[in-house]
């Protein structure tokens, strides 16, 4: 349930947050020893860029995609390597 302070806004301690919006993301998933990343980006920026720009967006992010899942799956190896031990 969201609530509202009868407080003066201009006499708050902390600066309040405006309302976010994602534009971009990167997501990581994971299923058993295979990881794959993606992109998206926001709906109403895609259809505002222009084709080279989108073209070149494309390629940045897909390098981007790939950097993230790589270390990523690195990370993982690394600590499934060391969480082994002997019985």
């Amino acid at each position: 349930m969201a609530s509202r302070s009868s407080q003066d806004p201009s006499t708050r301690s902390t600066p309040s947050r405006k309302p976010e919006t994602e534009l971009l993301n990167v997501v990581v998933e994971r299923e058993g020893k295979n990881v794959t990343a993606k992109w998206g980006l926001h709906p109403t920026l895609r259809e505002e860029l222009q084709p080279e720009e989108w073209k070149e967006l494309t390629d940045i992010m897909g390098k981007v995609a790939n950097l993230v899942g790589s270390r990523f799956s690195q990370v993982l190896t690394q600590n499934e390597k060391e969480s082994t031990g002997t019985a």
